[in-house]
């Protein structure tokens, strides 16, 4: 197990390089199985979720190079076998072979992926979809197989704006035979980037970033160069630890429509804040007025980003409510926040936090990805030592963080134990 350490109550200053997006990257290489020549992927982060997704291209026999921030993948000499679970249950994501190897060789066996406990995700939408393509679905012990004669395009509507089952029914539909709607389709950037990377190899996809995205089903796709966008939630995370510690501390990087709706909320609260073209500008106030928030579905507050914007309302004046209506396990960071010392209470899908409070630290624990970077930015603001244990959580989705943190000023490391 990984242990992060962190003295906390130092004042951050300098600049911060976001690096790509964890959740476009985890589609886009699946997504390039889809060719049968050379695609490179440039801007991917060096987390474990990466190394996780080669391991599964590696099962496949998929050739895999790798050089600072980009990857080359090569299918060519690509084998269709079964996804182990040891493989599978490593992230979420690994359900983004199932799309990708059903578009390419109509056939998919996999484990059902693993990932974060943050509740409820089952892939039904997923599976709706692939049946609506002329897929059949079975599922022997957890393990699921896919297959289809012949997928044909279709007429989906998704009963939630779900990311992944957007993204999985457009790798399966690039290929198929007709043209494929997905209404109600999850609007956020990263599918756009998904998209944009199909249509570079030559996949016919329009609308994507909209309610309504329509692909028209190709033969073949070809070589492509492709860059993954910035990650608007490590940028939303380092943001928040700016509002919490920063002295002028520039987030660079970004695209700042991305985290607009975090912006909004940092504004109403009372944060000095600089917005420029591709960078965002932070020191932190001592005077910050409460507020209500709420996740939604992009453009809306991003579950994401909830759980780190908990720790900064523990700092706002007066009493913040904050509601989770994506994940019903959102709030598994709340018992170590008050171990810290703030004064938060949780009813059903609600905390309501009273601020400010001072923080202290202590020992807690990273539940999952976005826990953990809660408690990264707790740490940062309090008192003392702060030692959070499954620091592999934290690693999975934010690339060199230590290194990062550090070259602002903040003293934090990791250690095997």
């Amino acid at each position: 197990m990984k242990l992060m350490e962190i003295e906390g109550n130092r004042e951050l200053n300098g600049t911060i390089r976001i690096s790509g997006a964890k959740n476009a990257t985890v589609a886009l290489i699946p997504a390039a199985i889809l060719t049968d020549e050379e695609a490179t992927i440039c801007n991917v982060p060096e987390i474990t979720d990466t190394d996780a997704l080669c391991d599964i291209l590696n099962e496949l026999n998929v050739e895999v190079k790798r050089a600072s921030e980009s990857i080359i993948i090569n299918p060519k000499n690509m084998i269709n076998i079964e996804i182990e679970e040891k493989f599978s249950k490593k992230l979420r994501a690994s359900y983004y072979f199932m799309g990708a190897l059903l578009g390419k060789y109509k056939k998919a066996v996999m484990y059902f992926p693993g990932g974060c406990s943050i509740g409820a995700r089952p892939i039904d939408l997923h599976l709706k979809g692939f049946e609506a393509l002329g897929a059949t679905i079975k599922n022997e012990k957890n393990k699921y197989i896919v297959e289809a004669e012949e997928l044909h395009g279709a007429n989906i509507y998704l009963d939630i704006a779900s990311v992944g089952a957007t993204i999985n029914i457009m790798l399966a539909a690039v290929k198929a035979k007709g043209t494929t709607v997905i209404d109600n389709a999850a609007k956020e950037p990263e599918i756009v980037n998904v998209a944009t990377f199909l249509n570079n190899m030559g996949a016919r996809i329009s609308g994507a970033g909209t309610s309504t995205i329509k692909i028209e089903g190709v033969e073949t796709l070809h070589k492509c160069f492709h860059e993954v966008i910035p990650d608007r939630i490590e940028a939303g995370t380092y943001i928040i630890i700016g509002a919490l510690c920063g002295k002028n501390l520039k987030i660079d990087n970004i695209i700042p429509e991305h985290v607009d709706s975090l912006l909004s909320k940092l504004e109403e609260i009372g944060t000095e804040l600089e917005v420029g073209t591709d960078y965002v500008m932070i020191s932190k106030s001592n005077n910050y007025k409460s507020t209500t928030i709420k996740t939604l579905v992009y453009p809306g507050f991003p579950t994401d980003l909830q759980q780190p914007f908990t720790v900064l309302l523990t700092q706002c004046n007066g009493k913040s409510k904050v509601t989770e209506t994506i994940f019903e396990n959102r709030f598994m960071h709340i018992p170590y926040l008050k171990d810290l010392g703030a004064d938060v209470t949780v009813k059903n899908q609600t905390a309501t936090i009273i601020g400010p409070t001072k923080l202290a630290g202590t020992s807690v624990v990273a539940t999952d990805l976005r826990a953990g970077a809660a408690m990264v930015a707790a740490g940062l603001l309090a008192e003392g030592t702060t030692t959070i244990a499954n620091a592999e959580h934290i690693l999975r989705g934010y690339e060199q963080i230590v290194e990062k943190l550090t070259s602002v000023g903040a003293k934090i490391k990791i250690r095997e134990i």
